[in-house]
Parts: structure tokens; C-alpha cells; sequence
């Protein structure tokens, strides 16, 4: 169903307003049936609707052209698009969220909104440990078609989308400010490449600068569009664990990776684990616990133990290949071919007995840092397991 521009006008205008929140929003709509009656009605029908008297003031106080500059910014690009509840595109799994945004500014492709998704959150100044588990987490879990959302944030965020372009995969990026405003800075390009392979999602319009309430808010977002959230590293006062509580409360799952008790940014994870948050050590177990979902998501019959087979070439269409993925068995062997020329490289130095990092990198010829991040990504993918001590073997 499609809504008239000047209907889309008068929303926007009405969403523009200070203190209409979606509770707000939604009230004038269901009780003058459209955007644009509600703007013609009298202060004191609008009151009736339920609106406080300020708040009328606020709605009066915006002027009739400010809906212009979103709709300037929609006619300026193909790849632009603003959606409203009653939109196909807009994301079934947000639309049933309590205060759903009844306005998204979307760049990008929409149509990935209603694919399955998992969001990945965590510190904007990770250790080298947690950006490696969110940029590996990230390509297992888009190889298999699974789209990561995150908040474009500086640390986690960033690895995570990262690591789902670098698969070939999808990522949807939810930021605080209007979608003309790049915060931070840092992060232009890879907000650029989202674009291009993915979607950046804002309920707030055109023109809005950064404001330290408006997280919060895009947080309830990034956990709605998905079907559960991983908190790869956090500290006790993390905004990720505002995510985690959304999801929570949104009955969605919450997972967390553990990490040193002497790391204050594990104490978070370590929390939301004691409050029984699902504790992941690999990728796969996400997917086996997420099973039930997927198949009632996908309209598929769902086998936990599928979500363990490797994939054996990248996925055209991550929705199709998620199919194929937990509906073909476990029944084929394990196949090398689509890791990368180093990784089999690796691989062919390890073997059933457990083989120390140094003598890795001493066979291999690869530099330390390449040895560890490939050495995550086969631990990660159930090539090798770590034994300890630095040491590694073959499964």
C-alpha cells in the first residue's frame, strides 16, 4: 500500500515536531485516520486525540515547508527512499516492535530490511582481540546469509560491517542523525560501501545533527530489525548493553563472547552471560541457536546440526543461500576450496597434534598478525581448534 507525497508531507511534518514520539505519532493517525486531517484539525481536537497542550504547541511551531528537505533529499537519488508502516518494504520485525518508527530514511537497498539479520554491537575502543572475533563473527555469519546490523559506531561496529562487505555479504547500518549528516567522520567510506552493499537505516530527519538522546533510540532499531543481538565486547556502562535490553525486551536473543576477567571490557559480556545471555565461542553456534527462527523467518524446515555445514561457494542471494544452507545436511564432507590461499596454506601446515603459533608462522612464512586473524577464521569456520597455550590442531 502506498501513501500520496502530500500525505507523506504532513507526516513528515508532524514528525519533525519536538516532543511527537511514536506513541504520539501514531495516536494522531489513528484518531484522524491521516497525517494530513490531523494538521487541518483544530487545537482542541488534537487535544482530544491525546495530545498535551504543549505538544500541540510544538506540532503548530513547525512550519509548513520543513518536510521540503526530506523530500529533496528522497528526489535526489535512486538509492534513496523514506518508508511508512504501511510500505511491503518496510521491516516486518521492527513494524511489531513496541515505538516501531513510524518514519525510516533508508539509502541503500530497502528490500534487505526483510532479510534476516543479527545485530553485532560493542566498544567504540575494543581490544585487538574483540575487533578480530567481530570482523571474523561478521564474515562467517554473512557467508551464510545472515545481513549484520550495526550502528556505524567507531571499534565493534565498524569491524562488524567490515567484515560482512569483505565476505561479499550484506550490512545494514542504523545511525542518531539524519542521513545527510555522517557521524563520525571517520567512517565516510565504509558508510559509502554500505551503501553500495547494503542499507543505512535513520528515523530521524534530514538535517539532524548528533545528539546524546538520539542513541538510545537508534539502539531499539539495531535490535528490532534483527532476529537477535551479539554483544562481541563491552564495558559495565557499554551503550551495547542498552541494545542488549532492547532485545530483551523486544523477545529477541541476546548472545556474548566471553573474554579475560581481567578485561574491563569483558565485564560486560560476562553480565549479560550471568542474566543468561546465550555464551558463543564460534559463529555456528549462533546459527544453531537461531534455528527455531529462521524456519518459522524463512518458511523452511530447519535442522540445528545444519548449521555447522561449511558453505562451498558464496552466496548469490544471502536470503537463498540461508535456505540452502540449513536445509541441505551435514552430509557432505568438508571442502577447502573457498578459503583463501593462505588459509589453505595454514590449514596444510596443521595437524592432529597440537602445533604452536611460532612454528605456524616459521613454516608458513606468513607474518604473526596474518597467522592470527587466518588462525580465527579456520577455528572459527571448524577447521582447527585451539588447545591451549598458543597451540592448534586439526579437526
Amino acid at each position: 500500500m502506498e501513501i500520496s507525497e502530500d500525505e507523506l508531507r504532513a507526516r513528515l511534518q508532524i514528525w519533525r515536531a519536538a516532543g511527537i514520539g511514536p506513541a504520539s505519532f501514531n495516536r494522531l493517525l489513528n484518531y484522524f485516520s491521516s497525517a494530513s486531517t490531523a494538521l487541518a484539525a483544530s487545537d482542541t481536537a488534537i487535544s482530544q486525540a491525546g495530545l498535551k497542550p504543549e505538544t500541540v504547541q510544538h506540532l503548530r511551531a513547525v512550519p509548513t515547508e520543513a518536510a521540503a528537505a526530506d523530500l529533496e533529499w528522497l528526489h535526489r537519488a535512486a538509492h534513496r527512499h523514506i518508508l511508512v508502516p504501511e510500505d511491503s518494504r518496510y521491516p516486518k520485525l521492527l513494524r511489531d516492535v513496541k515505538a516501531a518508527p513510524p518514519i525510516l530514511f533508508v539509502a541503500g537497498n530497502p528490500e534487505l530490511l526483510n532479510e534476516p539479520q543479527l545485530a553485532m554491537v560493542g566498544s567504540r575502543t575494543p581490544t585487538s582481540y574483540g575487533k578480530d572475533n567481530a570482523q571474523a563473527f561478521a564474515q562467517y555469519l554473512a557467508r551464510h546469509g545472515i545481513s549484520v546490523t550495526s550502528g556505524l559506531a567507531l571499534g565493534i561496529d565498524a569491524a562488524s560491517h567490515q567484515g560482512a562487505l569483505e565476505a561479499g555479504g550484506h550490512t545494514i547500518a542504523v545511525i542518531a542523525t539524519g542521513l545527510d549528516i555522517m557521524y563520525p567522520a571517520k567512517n565516510r567510506r565504509l558508510a559509502e560501501q554500505i551503501v553500495e552493499q547494503g542499507a543505512i537505516v535513520s528515523e530521524f530527519p534530514i538535517g539532524v545533527k548528533p545528539q546524546a538522546q538520539n542513541f538510545p533510540r537508534r539502539n531499539r532499531i539495531i535490535s528490532g530489525l534483527s532476529l537477535g543481538t551479539l554483544v562481541v565486547e563491552a564495558a559495565l556502562q557499554s551503550g551495547s548493553l542498552v541494545t542488549a535490553q532492547h532485545a530483551l525486551e523486544q523477545g529477541r536473543e541476546v548472545f556474548a563472547i566471553p573474554g579475560s576477567i581481567h578485561s574491563p571490557l569483558a565485564h560486560g559480556c560476562h553480565r549479560l552471560i550471568r542474566q543468561g545471555a546465550k555464551l558463543v565461542e564460534t559463529a555456528a553456534d549462533i546459527l544453531e541457536e537461531l534455528a527455531p527462527q529462521l524456519q518459522t523467518y524463512l518458511g523452511v524446515h530447519v535442522n540445528a546440526a545444519d548449521a555447522h555445514t561449511p558453505q562451498t561457494s558464496k552466496p548469490p542471494k544471502p536470503l537463498s543461500f540461508l535456505k540452502q544452507v540449513i536445509t541441505q545436511g551435514n552430509t557432505e564432507e568438508r571442502s577447502t576450496a573457498d578459503l583463501d590461499p593462505e588459509e589453505q596454506q595454514i590449514l596444510a601446515t596443521i595437524g592432529l597434534e597440537p602445533l604452536p603459533i611460532d612454528q605456524i608462522v616459521i613454516q608458513t612464512g606468513l607474518t604473526t598478525d596474518v597467522v592470527s586473524s587466518m588462525l580465527l577464521m579456520l577455528e572459527l569456520q571448524g577447521y582447527i581448534t585451539a588447545c591451549g597455550g598458543g597451540r592448534y590442531k586439526r579437526l
